[in-house]
């Protein structure tokens, strides 16, 4: 009986060190699984990065704006190559300075990008209105270009073109309402009064949208905007552009130059930039994210009423720097008290 029961120990000892064996012998490989896997999980890593959460995008001025409309367009198409939601945050005041202010101090993580208006960007700097100087932005892309055009009310019987706004101007003090003091329109409505040979009385109103405002409300006879400010609108009729050949879009609308005024190009761009200090590896993802909304097909069809002009991050940080040096550039002689 002894005998019999060592016999029957023994056998289980053996089934149990085999059971053993067995239950190890998937463990043994783990190791070997988990580092075939270990390439397809560091993948997103070696891509380089990529936000983890909403995007703020500031824009300048109020909802409605022009900046603000072709704004919330690109971000809605952006968003699939971008793979997080972007939250438009409007900050209006100051002609763009708040704004601006609020995104030079934003945490250089990639997670806070905004809009940055040319000219207006550069003439906050010329006139103080904000602490901040081009070194404290990084350009990701440039979004928008836009010419300016002269404008006036659709009902306006004064003003059938351009030439009786100029005549009219040289007999009566006319009211320009603009975007601010020496921002994109002023300095439209500046260059264009320059060339004509005549004066008149500015009614700054801090954003594009309040300034048509004034116009439709009769509190100024005529205006400086750019195309997407006005689109879609019938209430107002453009006398002329600022470019150099007619407008594609605008056939029958007589260039400024081609009338004896102002002969050269002026309006504005609108950039895509991120606090200064973010790293490279944000600057691309943005900068091809962008692209690729930028050429997107659903993108262009949403966008037909906006100058699309995507530039890379190396000719938009070349395209501030130009524009700061033609704003600073207009302190001499070109105003007027």
């Amino acid at each position: 009986m002894k005998k019999y029961l060592a016999l029957l120990l023994a056998l289980c000892m053996v089934f149990a060190l085999c059971a053993c064996g067995q239950s190890e012998a998937p463990a043994q490989e783990a190791p070997a699984e988990e580092a075939a896997e270990a390439p397809a999980e560091e993948a997103p890593a070696a891509e380089g990065w990529a936000p983890d959460g909403p995007v703020t995008m500031i824009v300048s001025y109020a909802a409605g704006n022009g900046t603000d409309v072709t704004a919330r367009i690109l971000a809605q198409y952006a968003e699939k190559y971008v793979g997080q939601t972007i939250v438009i945050e409007n900050v209006d005041g100051g002609s763009g300075s708040i704004g601006w202010s609020q995104l030079a101090a934003a945490e250089p993580d990639g997670m806070t990008i905004g809009f940055m208006n040319l000219p207006n960007f550069n003439s906050s700097i010329v006139n103080e209105l904000g602490t901040y100087t081009t070194e404290d932005f990084t350009a990701i892309c440039n979004h928008v270009t836009e010419t300016s055009l002269v404008i006036v009310r659709a009902d306006d019987d004064r003003f059938p073109d351009i030439d009786s706004l100029v005549a009219y101007a040289k007999e009566n003090k006319t009211v320009a309402s603009t975007n601010g003091a020496q921002a994109s329109n002023h300095i439209g409505a500046q260059a264009f009064a320059n060339s004509a040979g005549f004066t008149y009385t500015d009614l700054p109103m801090g954003n594009t949208a309040d300034e048509l405002t004034s116009l439709l409300g009769g509190e100024a006879d005529w205006c400086v905007a750019k195309a997407a400010d006005i689109a879609g609108r019938t209430d107002v009729r453009v006398l002329a552009s600022f470019s150099t050949e007619r407008l594609a879009e605008m056939p029958d609308v007589p260039t400024l130059g081609e009338m004896g005024y102002y002969d050269q190009w002026l309006g504005s761009s609108r950039c895509v930039v991120a606090p200064a200090g973010v790293s490279d590896e944000v600057v691309a993802f943005y900068e091809a994210a962008f692209k690729a909304t930028m050429e997107d097909a659903d993108y262009l069809a949403a966008a037909t009423e906006v100058a699309t002009d995507y530039k890379d991050a190396a000719a938009t940080a070349a395209l501030i720097e130009e524009q700061q040096a033609f704003t600073e550039g207009l302190a001499e002689g070109f105003w007027y008290e």
